[in-house]
């Protein structure tokens, strides 16, 4: 088991978990990814094959399975 590279803890779970990208202007929302998540901090850690197809399913301008609003706040 990797320890978790923010706390150094090696207690993890796989867990599918969504993030939003922001990809050439304009934020996507990729849900279900499977990362390796710190049970200790929370920090989400993906392999490689998962970066590789996250970045080419965007890339490649899959279509989407849904659209959804994004409410945006200025912290200024």
């Amino acid at each position: 088991m990797t320890a978790c590279p923010v706390c150094h803890d090696e207690n993890s779970r796989t867990e599918l978990v969504n993030k939003v990208f922001d990809f050439d202007d304009r934020y996507v929302l990729v849900e279900g990814i499977p990362a390796t998540v710190c049970q200790r901090c929370g920090e989400r850690t993906f392999s490689s094959e998962t970066v590789e197809r996250t970045r080419h399913l965007i890339e490649n301008s899959a279509t989407p399975a849904k659209t959804v609003g994004l409410q945006v706040y200025d912290y200024a």
